[in-house]
């Protein structure tokens, strides 16, 4: 067939190369460290290098997300990692969204904090905060959006526009939306990295991460932090994520129907206080969101109208939702950032007391939401 472009066909069979594999439809797995060049030059030497399999995935994402290149890590961090650390020396300035990923700021803080880099967290991001916080040696602005646990949607072509003005690379995370339904470098991004872990593997069994960039850029991120660190993904992690894209559309779908349903259900309960989900149009992100984003996921929270005892009782209550700190997959989870003992913690990324997270995995929505009522109703104080 013709070169691909519509997000399924990308996943279905951008680079497969039919051809060079004997016609085989799922293209063959290359689980080798060596490749020796003895019978004929190809162009692969070491899998930490470059593997066939990991190239037919990268090529499948980058086509996704409008990237001109991509690259895959062993780990959504070891991707963040990378990337800061290749765009950051001694002496330089990051400006960092204070609810993005926990690790990362206790990465900045730490790893980099001993090479001399210094970090400023903004709350919004607004153009605003940037003009007070920035300095003369900013030289990455990194973000998400929507950020971690309270969702907030940030204006991200303003965001780009401002970094690029001062000479800073502009990098967001932008797992939650998947390249379905966000394109950060069509808005003006630099860098847009996605914790594979989540809904691009979608089944709970790999980890991995992804950077989208220039050529040139990823080329270099490639051949110095990826290989010198031993970062890469490993090829039988690749050649999973090349199934799970064949499915990507069809599952963020299910995963978008029914948490707007679960979202819709949460906002018109009794015993829920707010909900945090930027498909609601009541959402303080919404109106922005629709200027930039094309659909939502399945990840939300919301802080029911208890103390923290109550609601430690009502998750341990709910039946079909298990409990853990990961998302993105077909199972439904529930986690309680919001339960934290650490309130300074919870302060600084604003996340409200007693907030709890879900994602809304590939169940009946009829099925999560009679877990939820049952055991929103039976919370008691």
């Amino acid at each position: 067939m013709k070169e691909p472009l519509r997000p399924a066909d990308i996943c279905a069979h951008l680079g497969d190369d039919y051809d060079r594999y004997l016609g085989a439809i799922v293209p063959p797995l290359f689980q080798n460290s060596l490749f020796t060049r003895k019978r004929e030059s190809h162009g692969y030497s070491y899998t930490r290098i470059n593997n066939p399999t990991i190239e037919i995935l990268e090529k499948k994402l980058a086509a996704l997300e409008h990237a001109p290149a991509a690259r895959v890590f062993a780990s959504g961090m070891a991707a963040i990692t990378a990337t800061l650390s290749s765009l950051l020396h001694s002496g330089d300035h990051v400006l960092a969204l204070r609810s993005a990923y926990y690790p990362v700021s206790a990465f900045l803080n730490t790893e980099m904090k001993k090479y001399g880099v210094e970090v400023t967290y903004l709350e919004h991001f607004t153009l605003e905060e940037i003009e007070k916080n920035l300095q003369p040696n900013t030289k990455v602005f990194y973000l998400e959006s929507p950020s971690s646990n309270i969702f907030r949607v940030l204006p991200l072509r303003d965001i780009a526009k401002r970094a690029h003005a001062c000479g800073a690379a502009a990098v967001i995370d932008n797992t939650w939306s998947t390249p379905l339904y966000q394109k950060p470098l069509d808005l003006g991004f630099d860098y847009s990295i996605h914790s594979a872990t989540k809904y691009l593997g979608g089944h709970s069994d790999i980890l991995g991460g992804v950077v989208l960039g220039g050529a040139e850029q990823l080329e270099s991120l490639r051949n110095n932090q990826r290989s010198c660190w031993g970062a890469c993904m490993d090829p039988f992690s690749a050649w999973l994520l090349i199934r799970s894209l064949r499915t990507l559309e069809v599952r963020m779908a299910r995963h978008s129907a029914s948490a707007a349903r679960v979202a819709q259900f949460l906002e018109q309960h009794p015993r829920v206080r707010k909900v945090y989900y930027p498909g609601l149009k009541s959402d303080e992100g919404h109106a922005q969101a629709e200027t930039q984003m094309t659909g939502y996921s399945g990840l939300m929270s919301f802080v029911p109208d208890e103390d923290n005892e109550a609601i430690f009782k009502m998750v341990k209550s709910l039946d079909v939702f298990e409990e853990g700190p990961s998302w993105g997959g077909f199972e439904s989870v529930v986690n309680t950032p919001g339960l934290n003992s650490n309130l300074e913690m919870l302060q600084f990324e604003g996340i409200p007391q007693g907030l709890v997270r879900i994602s809304v995995g590939l169940e009946d929505a009829d099925t999560l939401i009679e877990d939820l009522d049952q055991a929103l109703s039976a919370m008691s104080g």
